[in-house]
């Protein structure tokens, strides 16, 4: 598709979760580690590669990066930053062990809290994702290598559109690793207020491009989440017109908050 211009800071990140894609593949194939985290989440070599890549990327654009996988810096200093990256090297490192595809490289850029740039790139089918929010377009394309030139990526990209509105069948995304009583509820009020509902299960960030390319119509998320998990989900879904609100404050998500963990939010048009 012609005509769609991309600004620097979103060509320097599609290009880092590209690489970062490349190098998570190699790990993918073959026999890997698994470790655990402080917190008892999993961590493979993948995570610590695709981190490592993405940081020569951005580092260089010297605007401070908040990552899954970097050191967190004291909110005393973050509190001063008007814009930051925000990164997740490895979204759904649980469905990598798996070996089932649905983990995604995530990268975003925050303007004074709020999502102005997103990339989703899922290594294990080539698929891109990404939103410059301002234009108020975001695209999908697939390719046919990790490593593919600008042009062809805008040639090869289509709009994302959500769907327009609610039928009597609400497609319900849920997650493959977080199914909870709280999501069941919400699942059961719908039914009882005259709906039918079909779950749709997705890993990772993937969650997000469903509702904005219009193959399901909400995502509840009633489960701890991280700023880096859907930072840049939120981008995307801000472009085209779909809203991530948070249960707490009925505003939308914000980012580089003292507390790096997301209250619980719903995602819809």
């Amino acid at each position: 598709m012609t005509g769609i211009k991309l600004n620097k800071n979103l060509q320097i990140a599609i290009k880092a979760a590209l690489k970062a894609g490349e190098i998570i593949m190699q790990v993918y194939d073959t026999a890997f580690k698994v470790e655990q985290k402080d917190d008892k989440s999993p961590l493979t070599e993948a995570d610590k590669k695709a981190n490592d890549v993405i940081n020569s990327f951005l580092i260089p654009t010297n605007i401070p990066i908040i990552s899954e996988e970097n050191k967190q810096t004291d909110y005393t200093i973050r509190e001063d930053w008007t814009t930051c990256w925000v990164v997740d090297p490895v979204d759904g490192t649980k469905e990598f062990i798996k070996r089932n595809g649905e983990f995604t490289v995530n990268i975003a850029l925050i303007e004074s809290g709020v999502p102005k740039i997103g990339v989703i790139y899922v290594p294990a089918t080539r698929i891109l994702y990404y939103t410059e929010v301002e234009t108020g377009r975001a695209y999908k394309t697939v390719l046919n290598t990790h490593i593919s030139p600008m042009h062809i990526i805008v040639e090869h990209s289509k709009p994302l559109q959500p769907k327009p509105s609610h039928k009597n069948t609400i497609e319900v995304v849920g997650s493959r690793s977080h199914m909870n009583q709280d999501t069941l509820d919400f699942v059961e009020h719908l039914k009882s207020n005259g709906h039918e509902v079909e779950i749709v299960s997705k890993g990772s960030s993937l969650k997000f491009c469903l509702i904005a390319e219009g193959s399901a119509d909400v995502y509840p998320r009633f489960a701890p989440t991280m700023e880096w998990d859907t930072a840049a989900g939120q981008a995307i879904c801000n472009a085209v017109g779909v809203k991530v609100i948070s249960k707490e404050t009925d505003k939308p998500l914000r980012y580089n908050k003292k507390n790096l963990l997301n209250p619980w939010f719903l995602v819809s048009k």
